[in-house]
């Protein structure tokens, strides 16, 4: 899941949570709202933290190459 769709659906389900007043026989609105937005933030935890992991490893990865002379230069 990416950034953006964890947020949609925390946007998603803070409609369903606080804008509806609809409620329906047999489904809580609501408490649907609450899951979805627990649902997102669960998502949005997950995806940043791959995202940290991912730039540490690139940065862990970093190759450098250092020449030295035994000679001087002619």
């Amino acid at each position: 899941m990416t950034i953006g769709g964890s947020i949609g659906l925390v946007i998603l389900g803070a409609i369903l949570k606080f804008a509806i007043t609809w409620t329906p026989k047999y489904v809580n609105i609501q408490s649907v709202g609450v899951i979805i937005m627990i649902g997102g933030l669960v998502g949005l935890g997950i995806s940043v933290g791959s995202l940290v992991m991912r730039r540490r490893a690139q940065l862990a990865t970093h190759v450098t190459e250092q020449r030295r002379y035994l000679e001087p230069p002619p």
